[in-house]
């Protein structure tokens, strides 16, 4: 399949993590918890964790510390349609297409639960055909995205001539949580909002990226190190300290099974440590496109590794060939080349 066009959007709403330390450190809810605790937000949120900002669907972050489960899937259900038809609007246009020209769209994200799907507010709310065929991928975290053109290369294939619109959002804001364990305090410093737009064909053009040679590794044994749990209704981040080790293994054993050598390697975000790893494993050099979005906007969750590719167009380097990969819960990874 070839990539007619891919964009990015962001709430409003940014705040640096010099920001988020002052949002905290004057949150009753931040109060209640453990002088450690309280010290290890501190230390992670003013330390170097290559973030220097990020963009959240709310202009009073506080409150989110003592929402109820019912506030924060609502404001799911209210910014992830909006955020993804914002992406999605603005990758059509740069296709030089209408939302009518779109066959099927796939959403994935993780942050929160509508039914039906963001697909079909999406879909509405842009104005689509009501036949256009509407997928939905849910719970597969923060590597969703590599599945979703997968789940879009083989609609293309079943339906010669069509296009497909993929879309990764989430609303990460929506899924804050608040205790003392270390890898939930963590999360909060980590985790932004954010959304990609793509859209695919199966007609070859001068200059065109094609999609393929998908690979995806699957170790429930490590499913624990890193997931959503429920706690009273809300999606609380399980978040072990081997998961940048994890990463580096699950992606270093994919780049294995590349078919080409690639000019560029393009990652998902996860954290600073994560992508110290995947360079040490790859000996790929400094991984600058995922460190500019770590930088930018945080970890974003599934659109993240589109975001890598994103960053990497707009620098309009004359690559032949990149790999790509992304990873989280279950534990999961997977990854794609592109070639022109």
């Amino acid at each position: 399949m070839f990539l007619e066009s891919l964009t990015t959007a962001f709430p409003s709403f940014s705040y640096s993590q010099k920001d988020c330390l002052e949002i905290t450190s004057k949150s009753p809810a931040v109060q209640r918890l453990r002088p450690r605790s309280q010290s290890l937000l501190g230390k992670v949120l003013s330390g170097d964790s290559g973030i220097e900002k990020r963009h959240f669907a709310t202009e009073d972050p506080t409150r989110l510390f003592d929402c109820d489960a019912g506030e924060l899937n609502a404001n799911f259900e209210r910014e992830a349609p909006r955020l993804a038809q914002e992406a999605l609007v603005q990758a059509v246009q740069e296709a030089s297409l209408e939302t009518s020209d779109i066959d099927a769209l796939i959403v994935c994200t993780c942050t929160g639960y509508i039914c039906p799907g963001v697909s079909s507010h999406v879909a509405e709310r842009s104005g689509m055909r009501n036949n256009v065929y509407l997928s939905d991928i849910v719970g597969l975290g923060c590597g969703a995205a590599v599945p979703a053109l997968r789940a879009a290369q083989g609609f293309l294939k079943a339906n010669p001539g069509s296009r497909v619109a993929t879309v990764a959002v989430e609303i990460c804001s929506a899924a804050f949580y608040l205790d003392d364990d270390a890898g939930v305090l963590i999360s909060l410093c980590l985790f932004g909002d954010g959304a990609a737009a793509a859209i695919w064909s199966d007609v070859p053009g001068e200059d065109k990226y094609e999609a393929g040679a998908f690979e995806t590794l699957h170790w429930p044994q490590e499913r624990e190190k890193i997931r959503f749990v429920n706690a009273d209704g809300k999606l609380r981040n399980k978040l072990h300290r081997s998961v940048p080790e994890l990463a580096g293994m699950a992606v270093s054993e994919l780049y294995n099974l590349r078919q080409g050598e690639p000019d560029r390697i393009l990652a998902h975000t996860g954290g600073r440590d994560v992508l110290d790893q995947l360079e040490n494993r790859l000996e790929c050099g400094n991984l600058s496109e995922s460190r500019e979005v770590l930088r930018s906007y945080g970890n974003c969750s599934s659109p993240c590794v589109l975001m890598a590719l994103h960053e990497r167009m707009k620098q309009q380097t004359p690559d032949r060939r990149l790999w790509l990969t992304s990873f989280g819960a279950g534990f999961s990874a997977h990854s794609f080349e592109m070639w022109r």
